[in-house]
């Protein structure tokens, strides 16, 4: 078995945002304090040139943030693990696979950290949220042992992998999980992209999820049954993970599904993720 190595894209940065500033431009920065709020307006950056594929170089330049916008421009791919906590595995009363269960979201899946979600009328009836700690891959990955995956870690940021549970539930809709979740703007992240230096385990954080203000899920990552350096080595046994792959690593207890009375979304909710040391990001839902 080969492995492929390949110089790392980037870790040039502190906290990446991806910002319009005041004069309309589009920008990439670095914030080098913790972000606070979920809007980042005003905050002071350092402004980088460069992309993912091509790593990221400091100008010294100093400007604000007018608007924030999602981290990344674009993607290549959206992996996502399901069942990935044990409290979940045991509130859903779901075996444990011996393998991460893999599904995936489209391009178009991706979203801001403070965008509105557009909600499609068929998804309307049972919307669900689930905060994620999500990774960002920054080099090409091919057969990467456990061992060494966390060096193909670009960086750490927040996510919401929003569910149409109507077309994922087996009883409903045949049990869809991509398509479930794959409506456009399904997956918000941000509010940036925090360097693996900041995080030295990703395994140790705090993640929040709040409905309206009302605390839905709270756990550590610690419950997670496949650490995230299991998680990428797994998805590049055999396969390529290209650098920029967005990975959702799963959600912990609390969803809506199953709460009693159940706790679906409805028009104008607003949704807040927040992890430690990553920020967080607030998303109201829109019904179209």
């Amino acid at each position: 078995m080969s492995f492929r190595v390949q110089t790392a894209a980037a870790a040039s940065f502190q906290r990446l945002v991806r910002f319009v500033n005041a004069q309309g431009s589009t920008k990439f920065g670095d914030l080098k304090t913790r972000p606070t709020g979920v809007s980042l307006a005003g905050a002071e950056v350092e402004v980088l040139e460069g992309d993912v594929g091509n790593g990221f170089r400091g100008t010294g330049k100093i400007d604000k943030i007018q608007k924030l916008l999602c981290p990344l421009p674009q993607v290549h791919a959206i992996m996502c693990i399901g069942l990935n906590y044990q409290k979940h595995a045991t509130e859903a009363n779901l075996r444990v696979a011996p393998y991460p269960v893999l599904f995936t979201k489209p391009a178009d899946a991706l979203a801001g950290p403070n965008e509105d979600i557009p909600v499609h009328p068929d998804a309307q009836s049972m919307l669900d949220y689930e905060g994620e700690l999500t990774v960002v891959v920054g080099k090409d990955a091919k057969n990467v042992p456990e061992t060494d995956a966390l060096k193909y870690v670009l960086g750490y940021t927040v996510g919401n992998d929003i569910s149409a549970r109507y077309f994922q539930l087996p009883e409903t809709s045949g049990g869809q999980f991509c398509y479930a979740k794959s409506f456009d703007k399904f997956c918000p992240i941000g509010p940036c992209i925090v360097s693996p230096s900041l995080i030295p385990d990703p395994q140790k954080l705090q993640l929040v999820t709040k409905v309206n203000g009302q605390v839905r899920q709270q756990t550590e990552t610690s419950d997670m049954i496949f650490s995230v350096a299991k998680i990428i080595s797994h998805l590049s046994r055999g396969r390529t993970l290209r650098r920029g792959t967005v990975i959702q690593t799963g959600t912990p207890s609390g969803v809506g599904l199953f709460m009693e009375p159940k706790g679906f979304l409805k028009n104008g909710d607003v949704v807040e993720v927040s992890i430690d040391g990553l920020g967080s990001i607030s998303n109201k839902m829109v019904f179209e």
